[in-house]
């Protein structure tokens, strides 16, 4: 009798010319990245060449229930480390029966953003520090101590290969401040296709924690706070159990207060072709006071909950002042040393949350930057 692992592990090129392609679209919350799987008559090689796919938005927060119907363009594909062989998986956005893109559809504008002739002559470039958080299901492992504190390097290593294999430009891995913290970069990439990278390796890491049962989080200052369900159960009868659990709850509260950790964030790395070239740090200063110049604009696009990780702490600007500096990282934008040095190179926008939509972050960096005339 077959295992269910050998079923899983099976083959196909063996028996069939078919495929197996995972189709990957972004929910309406703007986080909840959804997908489904289609079989096609033999490998495919070319967005183009995809079909259009459809599925219920009303499940998804993206259409009503009278008129359900959303469909999936196919725009880019990346090959398949869970199923191997031929397979693939496709990144796709969203539109209405109509082909009118839906209002959630961030890539479909970026597209156009870095579609424009001016854009394209400069040649965005970007490298996205995506930090995440892993948590496990059970147990108050927030804050512990000791092995806990690097806990998920099976994941993460894991994640790191799965992205190489899918043809993701994933340039490195490393741990993070926090317990349980962890971050992968992607890039250097150009335009549209920094966001459907970061965005399938997103897919790829909430699939790699979900085969190892642990919680992945983007909350840009995730907290974790359990109370025992032991304490609560043989003392919340008793004034004394009531005491208990309010000084105990206090106390988990104080040692895993938000400010005491550093939160999460996806800095951005961003170059263009003018900012790579000679007197391009003359460019690269025009373009920071630009950003300057719109920066509630930028924040208010950065990603939910970001004011509770832009404190003016932990490697943070304040989130309503705008600053830069070279090798500055409590600045809003950090220019490298060596960039200041060469006299061109590229500068970091350290603001975007981790919870941040990398078409939207890069287009509006980019328009800013290059279409933007103060």
């Amino acid at each position: 009798m077959a295992l269910l692992s050998d079923l899983i592990n099976l083959n196909l090129t063996d028996t069939t010319k078919k495929v197996i392609a995972e189709y990957i679209w972004i929910g309406g919350s703007g986080m909840d990245i959804r997908s489904k799987g289609k079989t096609l008559p033999e490998p495919v090689t070319d967005p183009a060449k995809l079909p259009k796919w459809n599925y219920d938005g009303s499940s998804t927060g993206q259409a009503s229930g009278e008129d359900s119907e959303v469909i999936l363009y196919p725009q880019a594909i990346f090959r398949d480390p869970f199923r191997g062989g031929n397979n693939i998986l496709v990144m796709c956005d969203t539109y209405t029966p109509a082909g009118e893109p839906l209002p959630t559809n961030a890539r479909y504008k970026a597209e156009k953003i870095f579609s424009n002739p001016d854009v394209v002559a400069e040649e965005p470039w970007y490298g996205i520090e995506q930090e995440y958080t892993l948590l496990r299901q059970e147990g108050p492992y927030y804050c512990g101590t000791g092995a806990d504190k690097a806990f998920g390097r099976d994941i993460v290593n894991s994640h790191y290969k799965a992205c190489l294999h899918a043809g993701i430009n994933i340039s490195g891995i490393n741990g993070e401040v926090m317990p349980g913290q962890w971050e992968f970069q992607v890039g250097p990439v150009g335009g549209i296709s920094a966001g459907d990278q970061l965005w399938v390796a997103r897919y790829i890491l909430e699939r790699v924690t979900e085969i190892a049962g642990v919680t992945l989080s983007f909350d840009p200052k995730p907290i974790e706070v359990r109370l025992s369900f032991s304490l609560i159960f043989c003392g919340a009868n008793t004034w004394l159990g009531i005491l208990i659990i309010l000084m105990w709850t206090n106390f988990v509260e104080t040692l895993c207060h938000q400010g005491d950790w550093n939160g999460a964030g996806a800095h951005t790395n961003y170059s263009t072709k003018s900012m790579r070239s000679d007197g391009g740090y003359e460019v690269i200063k025009k373009a920071i006071e630009k950003l300057e110049l719109r920066h509630k604009e930028h924040i208010a696009a950065y990603g939910e909950g970001n004011d509770r990780r832009l404190t003016g702490k932990h490697e943070t600007a304040d989130i309503n002042n705008f600053s830069w500096g070279v090798a500055n990282r409590g600045a809003s934008v950090r220019v490298g040393r060596e960039t200041e040095k060469a006299g061109k190179g590229y500068f970091e926008d350290r603001r975007p949350a981790s919870n941040m939509d990398p078409y939207v972050v890069t287009s509006m960096i980019a328009e800013t930057t290059i279409l933007w005339k103060p």
